[in-house]
């Protein structure tokens, strides 16, 4: 497998503005992007996620899911924010996927400013358990390998997955897919809500694009340092 580098992710889970303000000035230069989901959309609107995007690389994480011109529409709605990344279901399946990849095709001609068509394949929050509660009987890793080869052959740039699912994805995609990875947890970190769970170091061997880290720097009586500790420990392999 070639040696890539992995980037950071500082993920800004709050339901307050200024506060997502602070933390994203004081990561500025400390992090590779900063990642907005559902809780701090739904509270302060697309404008508000469109002026952090004005001094970060964003990646927009809102996970959309409905039937395909639905989720293409609310995609192009999306797309004057210019988010680095963003994200559909895995799950909607392989129509879903197309119209999303196409919709942000058409928005954006030139490929090089396209934002990347993530497509989340199992949440970390899920274990076997919770899948056969929704009545998949499958493994994580077995679900995740299952979406994210359907994922990628309808058009999506990379998948979002657990820390654990790496290298299964690796074996069975190679090195195409861009790996955004959330669950991470510098050595020491409390789990929180994560159930599947690595290290910023061990994500990057076993070949994440990119790692998610929210409480961990958020958190930490200083994010940029916090953030910087990460990233030195991402660039020591």
């Amino acid at each position: 497998m070639a040696h890539r580098r992995t980037r950071l992710i500082a993920a800004l889970d709050t339901l307050n503005l200024a506060t997502a303000q602070q933390w994203a000035s004081s990561l500025e230069g400390a992090v590779d992007a900063v990642k907005l989901g559902l809780e701090f959309t739904y509270s302060c609107g697309l404008k508000a996620v469109s002026d952090i995007s004005q001094h970060q690389k964003l990646f927009l994480d809102l996970k959309l899911h409905d039937i395909p011109n639905t989720v293409a529409s609310g995609l192009k709605a999306l797309t004057p924010i210019k988010p680095l990344l963003t994200t559909i279901h895995a799950s909607g399946g392989t129509e879903m996927i197309q119209r999303s990849r196409e919709v942000l095709e058409e928005a954006f001609p030139n490929d090089l400013e396209r934002p990347k068509l993530l497509a989340v394949t199992v949440l970390t929050s899920m274990n076997t358990q919770t899948l056969a509660e929704i009545g998949v009987n499958a493994t994580p890793l077995q679900q995740v390998v299952r979406l994210g080869r359907l994922a990628m052959q309808a058009g999506a740039d990379g998948l979002v997955c657990s820390a654990h699912e790496i290298v299964a994805l690796r074996d069975a995609l190679g090195d195409t897919p861009e790996l955004v990875v959330p669950g991470i947890r510098p050595a020491g970190s409390q789990a929180d809500d994560q159930k599947r769970i690595m290290t910023p170091r061990q994500a990057a061997e076993a070949g994440a694009d990119w790692i998610v880290v929210g409480r961990p720097i958020t958190r930490a009586e200083n994010p940029a340092l916090a953030a910087q500790n990460i990233q030195d420990e991402l660039n020591a392999r």
